[in-house]
């Protein structure tokens, strides 16, 4: 994979975000999709290391469309101007946590947990941090954990306590949250060295524990 030639060709799509320039581009655009995709397939091997539950996907079918939903959207754009892809055992994160691998000129990440969970999935998760709520602390505080990590990430929290619980809850900050995610930032330095695969999944392996709570909350 050359992370050289997709960072370039996204670098490129940022400025020219237009369906004619695109379509003069496909086929730089398909060097560098093939590219991402000899990249998953990568990240998959090292994943399958720590994660079995991922072995029954195909890596080159997780990522994500390059084209934008733009029905509902005020910006028009029709492309991304990333390249993403999600790894969970029945696919691309549908309602059940997984890994999160998104490589955007100077804000590539990886992620993980769980992306905003239905209603019933929601409650169920709550409920599990009601009732076991120290297993999810120690995994929080765990030094594995804090190495890439501050806590959850917090862009997705309602403001006052979730209905059916207490204001003075022990646990209110994180039954505060509507989506359950972390992520760890990447340089394009980071993305380019011959390691990011084994890097990436290192950052994943750290995560495996959240994900394994959230997805027995809703099993």
């Amino acid at each position: 994979m050359d992370f050289n030639l997709i960072l370039g060709f996204l670098k490129s799509l940022a400025k020219n975000n237009n369906r004619d320039w695109f379509e003069k581009n496909k086929a730089k655009y398909l060097d560098a999709k093939t590219g991402f995709e000899d990249f998953l397939e990568t990240f998959h091997k090292e994943l399958l290391k720590f994660d079995e539950s991922l072995g029954s996907i195909n890596p080159r079918k997780q990522a994500f469309r390059i084209y934008r939903d733009v029905r509902f959207s005020k910006d028009k754009r029709p492309y991304k101007v990333n390249m993403g892809a999600g790894f969970s055992p029945k696919g691309k994160m549908e309602q059940e946590a997984g890994y999160y691998i998104h490589i955007e000129p100077g804000k590539s990440f990886v992620a993980g947990g769980m992306y905003m969970p239905n209603p019933e999935n929601l409650a169920k998760i709550r409920q599990e941090i009601d009732y076991n709520a120290d297993k999810l602390q120690k995994i929080l505080k765990s030094a594995k954990f804090k190495k890439f990590f501050n806590g959850l990430d917090d862009f997705d929290r309602v403001k006052t306590a979730p209905k059916g619980y207490p204001k003075d809850h022990p646990q209110i900050e994180l039954l505060k949250n509507k989506s359950f995610i972390v992520s760890h930032p990447f340089t394009e330095a980071q993305v380019k060295d011959k390691k990011f695969a084994k890097n990436v999944a290192q950052v994943c392996q750290s995560i495996k524990l959240l994900n394994d709570y959230l997805n027995d909350a809703i099993s």
